[in-house]
């Protein structure tokens, strides 16, 4: 119904931004709050959860976490807010990659998520995300251990994840250099990509 929202951060809260799109203030339920600023313009991809009770709209960053998104609140038991609540803890390649290994201890170890959620999920969504999974993992595989460390510092200081797996690539063309060296190569080419170089 609503496919995304481009426009301007106008406030947020704990779990919530309000996007000011032509006028409107346009209030969405968004995982990534700690990548969030005042005045910045944002495309979030929105999903429209309703009920008798409500009509919630829920963003993300990527059609990719969208649609794992729908595929978690499909499990029995495992709500919208549980779902975000995931989403703002891990990465979906995190997520996806916990699903295909059935580790159940990653998966319980996120907010509002025990023993008996975790199996189900597990259950039942196991298998179904392997195209996605076998991807991200090769991918993932593909990056040195110092690589994989400077992504977690991008990823700390705020940076999206298209823009981390774009730095990182550009990371590999710089072989057996030191973790610190690959943050700063990183963060170089992020500065450049966002003036435009």
């Amino acid at each position: 119904m609503i496919a995304f929202i481009k426009g301007i951060v106008d406030s947020y809260g704990s779990d919530w931004i309000v996007i000011d799109h032509g006028g409107m203030g346009w209030k969405v339920f968004y995982p990534h709050i700690d990548q969030v600023h005042l005045q910045e313009e944002v495309t979030v991809y929105t999903y429209l959860h309703y009920t008798e009770a409500e009509l919630s709209l829920y963003g993300f960053e990527s059609q990719q976490e969208m649609e794992l998104f729908l595929r978690l609140i499909s499990v029995k038991g495992l709500g919208p807010k549980t779902a975000m609540g995931m989403l703002a803890r891990a990465n979906a390649d995190k997520i996806i990659l916990a699903v295909e290994n059935g580790d159940v201890a990653v998966l319980k170890s996120m907010p509002g998520i025990g023993a008996k959620t975790a199996s189900q999920i597990v259950l039942d969504l196991k298998g179904k995300l392997v195209p996605v999974a076998v991807k991200q993992k090769a991918v993932q595989e593909s990056y040195s251990t110092e690589i994989d460390e400077a992504c977690d510092a991008l990823r700390n200081l705020g940076y999206r994840q298209p823009d981390i797996t774009a730095a990182a690539e550009y990371m590999k063309t710089k072989p057996k250099a030191k973790t610190e060296d690959y943050v700063r190569l990183g963060l170089q080419f992020l500065m450049k990509k966002k003036l435009g170089g």
